[in-house]
């Protein structure tokens, strides 16, 4: 069956030209207005959908076309948005910046091409008058399965300045309409840290007076009816496959969940409760215990270096963790959880701060990223996602290291991953196992691969049990 979805995608010219403020203030004035948005975030970003989510005040999803397949991307599109008035999609990078220097592989125009979604280009036009007419015009000829329906001129310098910017693209009928001109400064500024913007915080980011402003200045700045209507001219989609209303619980997860640890997909959670594993929140940096009747523990991605202090002293906190790993129970850690599993985190300041040592290996932050980009890993031996050959993609950023390989520092762990970087080719042997405990830098996506979770919960109900911490 196919149905009505209004959707527009928010892409930039390249990184930098404000496509995340914009992309904020259209959803916080369309949800003023009244409307039911959904937000999507193109690629592997777990910080801008944390800002969508609550702007919108529904959770935020990711669409990757390197991670996932098309056939899952229409999927998830279509479910997710189903209800809703519009969707609003956040594009990565430049609009033709992804996997491949070759094709449009994890690019926000191969989201646009499969969504048939119709585009609004921001770009930053300070110092720009006519050639922004040269500009849109590569954009919107370069590829014929993408479609510009706007253009929003970010960082103008005057309404003088925005006024002529317009008149250049009226100059061009087969060129999209200016449908936003925003003054530099016009905007609130949201805190950013060197993985990108600091992560949405209702206390002391994005306040409800940050909101405001933001949606003030995208109906003083931004053509929203032309935007609406731009969006109401998407084609009908393939209505999604609806996900089972949630089995039975059957096992019990234990996630970290707190300002240390917070980069998570929201369709794995969907994925998991359809079938039947109850999510069990907890918080490394406040509370003493993990939760009871756990069957398993999934220590996500986040910022645990810069609570590092508050996870070493939680002594209670450390020992429920360890006691949890010793019991056989399924543990899983990856980046942010990796470190936390280490015997210890050497900070930028130099300052070494002990943590759970389950792995046995120290961590280090540096000055630099140590690695940016998508992975794919193939598993050698069997694991908690399933046996060897099957293969999972994944994407990688930090700024850590461990010290030395975990599988020759203690007897019994070894690495169960052959790590292959997209960019380069370059592989690694990672994914370090030590019977039912798993630690990786990769963040791999999992709900598209329906048998690595229901193998990762089979290992999990093979264990449950009720738990005492």
């Amino acid at each position: 069956m196919s149905v009505e979805i209004p959707r527009i995608i928010i892409a930039g010219t390249g990184s930098g030209t404000g496509k995340t403020s914009i992309t904020l203030a259209l959803t916080a004035a369309l949800k003023r207005r009244g409307l039911r948005v959904q937000t999507f975030k193109v690629g592997p970003d777990f910080l801008d959908p944390s800002h969508l989510t609550l702007a919108a005040g529904r959770p935020c999803y990711n669409l990757d076309g390197w991670m996932c397949s098309r056939e899952y991307v229409q999927g998830l599109f279509s479910r997710v948005a189903a209800e809703a008035d519009l969707a609003v999609i956040e594009g990565v990078m430049g609009l033709f910046d992804g996997a491949s220097a070759e094709n449009l592989s994890g690019s926000t125009a191969e989201i646009a091409a499969w969504l048939q979604a119709p585009v609004i280009l921001v770009v930053n036009t300070h110092g720009l008058a006519g050639s922004l007419a040269a500009m849109v015009a590569g954009y919107a000829g370069f590829e014929k399965s993408v479609r510009l329906a706007g253009v929003v001129a970010n960082f103008c310098g005057s309404w003088q300045h925005a006024d002529g910017l317009a008149r250049t693209l009226q100059a061009r009928p087969d060129l999209p309409p200016l449908v936003g001109a925003v003054p530099r400064g016009r905007l609130p500024q949201i805190k950013s840290r060197p993985l990108g913007l600091v992560t949405a915080d209702p206390e002391s980011n994005l306040t409800s007076d940050v909101l405001a402003q933001l949606a003030d200045c995208a109906e003083s700045c931004l053509n929203l009816d032309e935007i609406i209507r731009a969006a109401r001219t998407a084609p009908k989609v393939i209505s999604g496959k609806s996900l089972p209303q949630a089995a039975p619980s059957r096992v019990n997860l234990a996630v970290a969940r707190d300002k240390a640890f917070h980069f998570y997909y929201q369709d794995l959670f969907d994925e998991l409760s359809a079938r039947g594993c109850t999510i069990l929140p907890f918080s490394p940096l406040t509370d003493t215990c993990l939760p009871e009747y756990a069957d398993g523990l999934y220590l996500g991605g986040g910022y645990p270096e810069e609570f590092a202090e508050t996870l070493s002293v939680n002594e209670a906190m450390l020992a429920s963790i360890r006691a949890f790993a010793s019991s056989g129970r399924p543990v899983y850690a990856e980046c942010g959880g990796l470190i936390y599993l280490s015997e210890a985190i050497t900070t930028l300041e130099g300052r070494c701060l002990p943590l759970l040592g389950i792995l046995p290996v120290q961590t280090r932050m540096l000055p630099k990223k140590k690695f940016l980009g998508y992975v794919q890993a193939e598993l050698k031996a069997a694991s908690l996602w399933g046996g060897p050959g099957m293969m999972l993609r994944g994407h990688e950023f930090h700024y850590s290291e461990l010290t030395a390989d975990p599988t020759t520092t203690a007897e019994g762990w070894r690495s169960v991953y052959r790590l292959k970087a997209c960019r380069n080719g370059a592989e690694q042997q990672e994914g370090y196992q030590y019977g039912n405990i798993l630690a990786s830098y990769a963040h791999l996506h999992l709900a598209s691969r329906p048998e690595a979770i229901e193998k990762f919960l089979q290992h999990c109900t093979n264990t449950a049990g009720q738990w005492s911490p």
